[in-house]
């Protein structure tokens, strides 16, 4: 099956870039240069690689993923992504897959309704809010059949959000169940704080009004954040806003109209945290780096 995905993908894609299926959400991509890891924000996805290999760094934490994993990504997440090994003779080559949340919670509660609460393994904490799952079975037959559907519009029309359905219960179901169904389940409150927060990124959000959000005290929702993240709420927010200055000034924004966006009103303090994350001055930044546009 994989290699009838490979198949249909490599048909669709001539050049390098991100190209859209005509189903909502679900667009390919091809990658021959090498991109250095650079400060981006994933957004709640499924990224299935066929060839070649990704990168992304979570808090230090690197996540190299290629043909064997598809990554599950929950939440918005300040990272930094990039391939690293593409080339003419090793693309990168993949499907990108964004989750619907309503969709997601509707299927996740449906499944704690019909087989119970979530039971994580013995002695694990809330599974991180971004994890790499081995592709099974029912995986790989839903994103065929997904695929499968074509440039046709009327059968992406009237097929497309039940095959889009499919999947989303596949990996529900997988290894990155647990992670998926505790972001978008009943007690999906680490998944809402964060939601928030990138909702209103340029304001001045407070610990003590994200924890009031989701009913929590403050020492309680600190804990399971970090659980989820491997942030603190601080370091969260922090990262999330610098990732975000820095993809803007990448795509041509100035460096004062960044930081404003993402909610710093002192353009020293800015520049001063910006140094200190990346190594380089914002300005700097804006020199040196290209962004590749919609490739995640």
């Amino acid at each position: 099956m994989k290699q009838r995905i490979k198949e249909l993908v490599e048909s669709r894609i001539t050049e390098d870039g991100m190209f859209e299926t005509g189903i909502n959400g679900v667009r390919l991509f091809k990658v021959t240069d090498a991109i250095p890891c650079a400060p981006a924000v994933y957004e709640p996805a499924i990224i299935a690689i066929l060839t070649g290999k990704k990168e992304a760094i979570l808090d230090g934490e690197h996540y190299v993923y290629d043909n064997r994993q598809y990554m599950c990504c929950t939440v918005s997440l300040p990272v930094e992504a990039g391939t690293p090994t593409a080339s003419p003779d090793e693309p990168l080559l993949g499907i990108y897959i964004s989750l619907n949340t309503k969709v997601m919670t509707e299927l996740a509660i449906e499944m704690e309704t019909t087989s119970g609460a979530i039971k994580p393994p013995k002695g694990s904490s809330q599974p991180p809010s971004m994890s790499l799952a081995n592709w099974d079975d029912a995986f790989s037959d839903a994103l065929l059949r997904l695929l499968l559907l074509g440039e046709d519009k009327a059968d992406v029309d009237i097929l497309g959000d039940s095959r889009l359905r499919e999947l989303y219960y596949a990996v529900l179901k997988g290894e990155a169940g647990i992670s998926a169904r505790t972001a978008f389940g009943v007690g999906n409150q680490i998944a809402r704080s964060i939601e928030y927060l990138s909702q209103y990124i340029g304001k001045n959000v407070t610990i003590d009004e994200l924890a009031a959000l989701v009913g929590m005290s403050r020492a309680v929702f600190h804990r399971k954040f970090k659980q989820a993240t491997r942030m603190s709420p601080i370091q969260f927010m922090k990262s999330m806003r610098l990732n975000r200055a820095a993809m803007k000034i990448a795509a041509g924004m100035n460096v004062s109209e960044a930081a404003l966006a993402v909610g710093y009103v002192s353009s020293s303090q800015f520049s001063r945290e910006f140094k200190r994350m990346y190594g380089q001055s914002p300005k700097q930044w804006s020199q040196s780096t290209a962004l590749i546009e919609n490739i995640v």
